[in-house]
């Protein structure tokens, strides 16, 4: 009887998803691989993009910092409107809903092209807005507005980008957006030299042949390209590739319900992207408090810097929200609770060697991004002692980055949104004001951990009452 029953099961589970099926250790491996892969060269790109443009000037490094807050909510509204698809089209195939699977992707692209409309209108009309609030030097305010602008209006490029890429992870086909993001951040980086330089200006001791010339407008320029052309590849990919998903759009209507429950789960995200401007925004006016203007271009420096160690830790947040999300679905707990596991084991790891690398390695790192035009001696003071003291905090981000990817899988997203509005406005800011008060900016840094103790007690917390709630009352499952 046994083995009739195994006969009769054998076709359905070649069929499973493999998110069900294979080894839980191996999964997650091959599910989050290429996306830090891809996403350690989109951070070096973004790396790349400041140690150009610092060569230029270090006003031209200020104003691609002022523009940071408005371009990371830009990104911020993308993932996070593709984390809720994400979530919920794994969620749908672990229950073989595979229609409403196809339902939700339309949505989502159709909810980036709405991203993209907003932030064009923002390019034309709420830019310079924006940058006079900053009360920055004029001509950080002049390179920013050029910079900025760029971005908002050729936004298709990075939505499309974003959700595509979802499409394809939420199947688990994880390798081709490696190939999408690394094709754009190798454009980007290509182009960078090319745009920013003028012909025969020498760039680290090297006769640019060609160039454009265009400063930071180059700069802006060249990531947006890049964008565009893995937008591009995206769609390729998810046509040829992903037959799970069918993107026709024939007699597309949007699906307010879906809709709602897209932004159930992602508006949580988008919010702590916004959260993180807002923090941003008021950090750089407490710094700019400080005659010391170094406090400024380091501390922008520094969030350039850490997503490099971030951005490997969000591609292995997109490898583990499918797989959790998935396994809810299928009412597998064993699968959900190793998957966390090791998770937090490997992140652990890797912000622990970014500590002390960024620790360590300050000077160094500082190096490759001293602006041209300033004084180097204020710059690697400040620079050294930031660096040395904000990294503290990388280790204990590790569990809380983990524990919020695991909130927004079960789409309890607003918990994560909780966490990070403590952590940013109601302990990171007040503490960086008030540390201000002493009138030596080597305090401010101090910030930065005191907020993340904080931040893991509250999240900690929090998974403990999901954990009773959500995930306990699952069966074992299948072996993992």
């Amino acid at each position: 009887m046994s083995e009739v029953i195994s006969a009769a099961e054998k076709p359905q589970a070649q069929t499973e998803n493999k998110m069900g099926v294979m080894p839980v250790g191996r999964l997650l491996f091959t599910m989050s691989v290429p996306m830090i892969i891809s996403m350690l060269v989109q951070a070096l790109y973004n790396v790349v993009d400041s140690i150009f443009v610092a060569k230029v000037s270090k006003s031209a490094l200020d104003a691609v910092g002022a523009a940071f807050p408005v371009q990371n909510i830009l990104i911020g509204v993308g993932t996070g409107t593709a984390v809720g698809v994400n979530a919920l089209l794994s969620r749908s195939l672990g229950e073989k809903q595979f229609d409403k699977a196809n339902r939700i992707a339309r949505n989502g692209l159709f909810l980036a092209l709405v991203s993209f409309i907003i932030f064009l209108f923002f390019g034309f009309f709420g830019v310079e807005i924006y940058m006079d609030s900053c009360h920055v030097e004029p001509e950080v305010k002049e390179l920013g507005i050029k910079y900025l602008k760029i971005v908002c209006l050729f936004s298709f490029g990075v939505y499309f980008q974003i959700m595509l890429e979802r499409l394809l992870q939420s199947t688990g086909r994880s390798i081709f957006t490696m190939f999408t993001q690394g094709t754009g951040a190798i454009i980007n980086i290509i182009l960078d030299p090319i745009f920013i330089f003028s012909k025969g200006q020498e760039v680290f001791g090297i006769t640019m042949p060609f160039g454009l010339g265009l400063g930071v407008e180059g700069a802006a320029y060249a990531t947006v390209i890049g964008q565009i052309v893995a937008a591009v590849l995206a769609v390729l990919f998810n046509v040829i590739k992903n037959k799970e998903i069918s993107l026709s759009f024939r007699r597309f209507r949007p699906e307010w319900g879906i809709i709602g429950r897209i932004y159930s789960i992602g508006v949580p995200s988008i919010l702590m992207m916004a959260i993180g401007s807002f923090m941003t925004y008021f950090m750089q006016k407490i710094l700019n408090g400080f005659t010391n203007t170094m406090g400024y271009t380091v501390y922008n420096v520094y969030f350039k810097l850490q997503s490099f160690f971030f951005m490997p830790m969000f591609g292995l947040n997109n490898g583990l929200i499918p797989i959790i999300a998935y396994n809810y679905g299928a009412a597998n707990r064993k699968r959900i609770m190793k998957t966390m596991r090791i998770a937090m084991i490997a992140g652990f790891c890797f912000l622990t060697v970014g500590c002390f690398v960024m620790r360590y390695g300050a000077h160094g790192l500082l190096a490759i991004f001293e602006p041209a035009n300033c004084d180097p001696e204020s710059f690697y003071d400040v620079g050294e002692k930031a660096l040395g003291t904000i990294s503290l905090h990388l280790p204990i981000a590790s569990f809380c980055i983990i524990i919020g990817s695991v909130f927004q899988a079960l789409g309890k997203g607003v918990y994560s949104m909780i966490v990070s509005a403590a952590r940013q406005l109601l302990v990171l800011i007040p503490a960086a004001y008030l540390l201000a008060q002493t009138g030596k900016i080597s305090a401010v840094w101090w910030s930065f951990p005191i907020a993340e103790i904080m931040s893991i007690a509250v999240s900690l917390f929090l998974l403990y009452r999901l954990y009773k709630k959500l995930i306990k009352p699952i069966p074992d499952g299948a072996p993992v």
